[in-house]
């Protein structure tokens, strides 16, 4: 095939073809061709509705829907030789027709451009993968809420600054990552709407000459509604880069957990331990189990982060309406929905294997006095205005530090020394126990409490 044969389908006004290094700098097909099952079918609704309004005999759309469904087999088969001469998805389908139906094929792209087209393509492919990767986020909070139910009762130190805090329960703590998922499924399922809108029909950037009716092609395609202006069609990607973000943060969050699990596994915690299947060795030291799955996904957290990046500064100079810059904004929707799928997969079918420790939880959270806030509740209830409660739980705090031991170690003389309204009741909020099951609210880290929340959660799952 000649240089000005294979661009036919633009080639009029040139008297030569493109020089190879720019034929191969401006072909996207290597990495668009993904899109292929996409532009058949938006380029099948597209032609029904060019019967519809006249500007095809039925006979002539019988012919172009059938010789698209065979190219589709083909492509599905493997059995589909793309052309980089061709630049796109969308030449090589239309040459592949034109080739099989004869010059039928070339009446296809009547009423449209490939930038409506390819507006098009991206957002019926991405609404595929939004809806894909909502099922992956789903199973993944579905096993953190299992995970919760579980260690309802197991008791683990609470961190602010990475310094034993508060006690909690286990089981709370894994409803907090369901929480943060929770809230990437609604930002999903928001931008799902705006992805959900139909740009074919914009043409180039003005609109097209010809009787179309849009909104048959959006019902066909299952659209909401079509985008009103026709410039903003072809050149919008504020979908992408909305979508980019959203994967940006549950990338954040994904990050977030693993950083605590490759803490909560190593030694000087112990808290967890994950399946030899998600981990790998070293290739010196033989005693050696690290969490690489943990720590790869929270490496891959930078690579989305640089694919919004890259979409913002992207646009962030173009002129209305398409330019061949959009050109870049593929590889990086592409990759960013591949990496998340499977990050979100791999927690998915990680998280119902974890092995809590119980006692190594329990021990962690006996250290750093992380009941003193409770001793100081105690105190106020008693009476004491809180911030002398505060010096009194300090002092105490300091004594037990000096003794070498934990404030529920001090025995009701010593304490009474901090505070003479102090009782033998005290014991009872001094107690890990005794401090999570007193935090008995609604988001409360109370055993009763946590389960109550599962349900809740699950139940907003099933939704």
């Amino acid at each position: 095939m000649s240089s000005s044969d294979s661009h036919q389908t633009w080639g009029g006004r040139f008297s030569e073809g493109p020089d190879a290094r720019v034929a191969a700098f401006t072909e996207s097909v290597s990495f668009d061709a993904r899109l292929a099952a996409h532009d058949i079918r938006g380029s099948i609704a597209h032609a029904r509705m060019l019967s519809a309004v006249g500007v095809l005999t039925p006979d002539e759309f019988g012919q172009i829907e059938a010789g698209l469904a065979a190219i589709g087999e083909r492509i599905a088969g493997g059995d589909f030789a793309w052309d980089p001469a061709l630049e796109d998805v969308h030449m090589n389908i239309e040459s592949r027709l034109t080739d099989d139906i004869g010059a039928l094929g070339k009446k296809l792209h009547t009423a449209r451009s490939r930038n409506d087209q390819v507006a098009t393509d991206i957002r019926l492919w991405l609404r595929d993968a939004i809806d894909a990767l909502l099922g992956e986020v789903r199973r993944l909070r579905g096993a953190l809420i299992d995970v919760a139910e579980r260690e309802a009762d197991t008791i683990m130190p609470g961190f602010t600054h990475m310094q034993v805090a508060q006690p909690v329960t286990f089981g709370h703590h894994m409803l907090a990552w369901q929480a943060m998922l929770a809230r990437d499924s609604e930002r999903l399922g928001e931008l799902r709407a705006r992805v959900n809108r139909l740009p074919l029909g914009a043409a180039a950037l003005a609109g097209t000459t010809f009787p179309i009716d849009r909104e048959m092609v959006a019902r066909e395609l299952g659209f909401d509604s079509v985008i009103d202006n026709s410039l903003d069609a072809v050149s919008d990607r504020d979908f992408a880069i909305e979508f980019v973000s959203a994967a940006s943060l549950i990338m954040t969050h994904l990050s977030r957990y693993s950083e605590e699990l490759v803490l909560w596994m190593s030694p000087a915690f112990g808290f967890v331990d994950l399946p030899d299947r998600y981990c790998t060795g070293s290739s010196i030291m033989p005693q050696k189990k690290n969490p690489d799955v943990a720590e790869i996904v929270r490496g891959k957290t930078a690579r989305v982060n640089g694919h919004l990046v890259a979409l913002l500064t992207l646009m962030k100079g173009q002129p209305l309406a398409y330019n061949r810059d959009n050109q870049e904004d593929k590889e990086p929707i592409f990759d960013t929905v591949d990496t998340l799928l499977n990050c979100v997969a791999l927690y998915a079918d990680m998280m119902p294997h974890v092995t809590v420790h119980a006692d190594a939880c329990r021990d962690a959270a006996r250290k750093g006095f992380s009941t003193a806030t409770d001793l100081a509740d105690y105190l106020v209830r008693k009476g004491v205005a809180f911030r002398d409660a505060h010096e009194i739980v300090g002092k105490s705090v300091q004594h037990a530090i000096a003794a070498g031991c934990d404030l529920a170690d001090l025995d009701l003389a010593t304490l009474k020394g901090f505070s003479t309204v102090i009782e033998d009741d005290v014991y009872d909020v001094l107690t890990l126990e005794g401090s999570v099951a007193a935090r008995n609210h609604i988001g409360g880290t109370a055993p009763d409490q946590v389960r109550a929340a599962v349900a809740r959660s699950r139940a907003r799952l099933a939704d």
